[in-house]
């Protein structure tokens, strides 16, 4: 008996008002650390209908212009840049500055449990779900902003489901794509050219079959977007930044924070230990989760689970791992080189699906190897 599941994970582009405001939060982060390195950033974003506010904590030798930066973000996006901008800023609280900088080791800026994963079903080591769905909103920006299709406006979104068979992927089973648009715009003629422009190209990889049901702007007309039809907020697209909800989530969000806080570096940590895993072949499919303590430096649990697909127990790369790779967030952010201002590049169309950004790298897949044969073996380097 065949053993079928039907998996599904979504995305938005870069004009979705949650993601607008995870861009803006970001923005102001590599803006901080352009000017100080050792910044310390937790900055939010809510925006509504004529209003954006920037609040959080931020501790930097030189404050960057923020209402230049929201203004730059939003035109950006596809927006203009009429709204009211307020600014609520003040630094990091000093018990939580003492936690962390008590010694070189940086302590955890805050608690928190985070999670990574990797798979070898597609070629950026993702669900297959989570990146048809990234493709849907890349080329659906790409068409707006080539003017291939005119009537585009920046809001949209994709949500794509796929039937799996003893966990490998056989059929797409339903595809949905709403793209904000202009009113004068004839929907019928769009939905044909959202077909032909943007959803053949963006699933030809692994395209759609007669049976497949394919929902262009379920709801008609989709004329009001952006922060007009919704309020937007930072950390509200925590499935679609990470594994579209198909692995473990800690539950913090990513955007608007510099890398001594955990949610963050160590999320990124995460990723990259189980992508060197999978990559090195060591799993078919690998989900690693590490857990901090504030103020102290070195997690206080790493455990992995690869899913009965790793070529050595799971407790053995649980040893492993905190030998090969150092989890202190001192040596996460000299790994990845996460001081530097590349994390609004990183922002949209999910954090992993960018294969220049340092936490994608393989770097240890040789290291891992092994550690791992002489862990299980007992030999001695």
């Amino acid at each position: 008996m065949k053993n079928k599941t039907i998996k599904t994970a979504e995305s938005v582009t870069e004009g979705h008002p949650d993601k607008l405001c995870d861009s803006i939060a970001d923005a102001v982060l590599d803006a901080c650390l352009r000017n100080d390195p050792n910044a310390r950033v937790a900055c939010e974003v809510m925006a509504t209908a004529g209003k954006i506010i920037v609040a959080g904590e931020i501790t930097v030798n030189k404050m960057p212009d923020i209402p230049s930066i929201v203004c730059r973000t939003v035109w950006k996006a596809g927006y203009g840049s009429d709204y009211e901008i307020e600014v609520l800023t003040h630094e990091q609280s000093p018990d939580i500055m003492n936690a962390v900088n008590k010694n070189s080791l940086l302590g955890a800026g805050d608690q928190g449990i985070v999670y990574g994963y990797a798979c070898d079903e597609t070629d950026l080591y993702l669900p297959l779900p989570v990146l048809l769905a990234h493709r849907l909103t890349r080329m659906l920006t790409y068409a707006r902003r080539m003017g291939t299709i005119p009537e585009l406006k920046p809001d949209g979104k994709s949500q794509v489901s796929i039937e799996y068979e003893n966990g490998v992927p056989k059929r797409i089973t339903a595809v949905v794509l709403s793209a904000q648009h202009e009113a004068s715009a004839n929907l019928d003629r769009l939905k044909i050219k959202l077909m032909q422009l943007v959803v053949r190209p963006a699933l030809q990889i692994f395209p759609p079959d007669r049976e497949t049901e394919i929902y262009i702007n379920p709801s008609g007309r989709f004329v009001q977007g952006g922060f007009e039809a919704d309020t937007g907020l930072t950390g509200r697209k925590l499935m679609v930044d990470t594994y579209g909800g198909l692995a473990p989530h800690g539950g913090g969000a990513l955007s608007g924070k510099d890398a001594t806080k955990i949610d963050r570096s160590g999320t990124y940590m995460a990723r990259y230990i189980a992508k060197n895993i999978v990559t090195a072949g060591l799993a078919e499919e690998c989900t690693v989760s590490l857990a901090y303590v504030i103020g102290k430096a070195d997690p206080i649990a790493v455990t992995v689970d690869t899913h009965d697909t790793g070529k050595y127990g799971d407790k053995i790369l649980e040893e492993i791992i905190p030998k090969v790779f150092d989890l202190t967030p001192a040596g996460i952010i000299n790994l990845l080189n996460l001081s530097y201002p590349i994390y609004a590049a990183a922002c949209n169309y999910g954090h992993f699906t960018h294969d220049e950004m340092p936490w994608e790298q393989t770097k240890h897949t040789n290291q891992l190897w092994k550690a791992c044969w002489m862990t299980e073996t007992g030999s001695v380097s």
